[in-house]
């Protein structure tokens, strides 16, 4: 396979006009950008599994913080699926992400097709990629605890390691953090040699550092990127 280049069109932010309950996860009407032939189950009669409520705890420390983001930290989330529509659940996770009090997304990369990690060639469905940066008041270990209710919410199952999954949500980066806490290891421990990572993260950000690795373009030149190939059909929009 040829290496993939990535093409450049990650989204920054744009101004904002009100926003949503912030005890809830919610999607935001999107009847401007119609996606008929993606189905899913809460549109058969169960419930939006997008709308869960925000965790008391992620509530409490940042509900005051959330209408001026005072000292906000940047940080860097890694996204993946390869089940169901893949493109659909990576978009409701960055609008759930953005719906979270202390949130506020700053850019959305291109989407990458990527090969399964540690599984036999043609076992499992590629996996579609993409990178979120943002800035948060929220601590690491409330931002994991958020990450992980996205995942929930997007029916995440955790039977094995290498296993196919709805959705992956990974922090990778949180400021200049670097921490060997096993609940919470800082910066992702194998970010560094995963092109499907680097090479999005790249593409909205050419000059990051990855804290204690050194910067991002870098640790990607020294990497192959066979099986990660941008797709340059597909987008992923920034929320409203």
């Amino acid at each position: 396979m040829s290496e993939a280049r990535g093409s450049g069109t990650g989204r920054g932010l744009r101004p904002q006009a009100g926003r949503p309950d912030h005890r809830s996860l919610r999607r935001r009407d999107r009847h401007h950008h119609p996606e008929p032939s993606m189905t899913r189950p809460f549109l058969q009669g169960h419930s939006d599994p997008t709308v869960q409520p925000v965790p008391a705890s992620v509530v409490e420390q940042v509900d005051a913080a959330d209408t001026t983001l005072s000292n906000p930290k940047r940080a860097v989330i890694s996204l993946g699926s390869n089940l169901g529509n893949r493109l659909e659940t990576l978009q409701g996770a960055v609008d759930a992400l953005e719906d979270t009090p202390g949130v506020r997304i700053k850019a959305v990369s291109p989407v990458y097709e990527t090969e399964p990690w540690g599984v036999e060639p043609g076992s499992q469905p590629s996996y579609f990629n993409a990178v979120v940066v943002l800035k948060t008041t929220l601590p690491p270990s409330s931002l994991l605890e958020r990450a992980h209710a996205v995942e929930e919410a997007f029916n995440r199952v955790r039977d094995e390691r290498w296993g196919p999954r709805t959705i992956d949500v990974d922090i990778v980066a949180y400021a200049d953090v670097v921490s060997d806490d096993p609940r919470l290891t800082l910066p992702h421990p194998r970010a560094h040699e995963r092109a499907f990572v680097l090479a999005p993260w790249h593409d909205v950000d050419p000059e990051a550092q990855l804290p204690g690795r050194g910067p991002v373009a870098a640790l990607l030149a020294a990497l192959t990127r066979a099986g990660v190939e941008p797709r340059a059909d597909l987008e992923l929009r920034l929320p409203e």
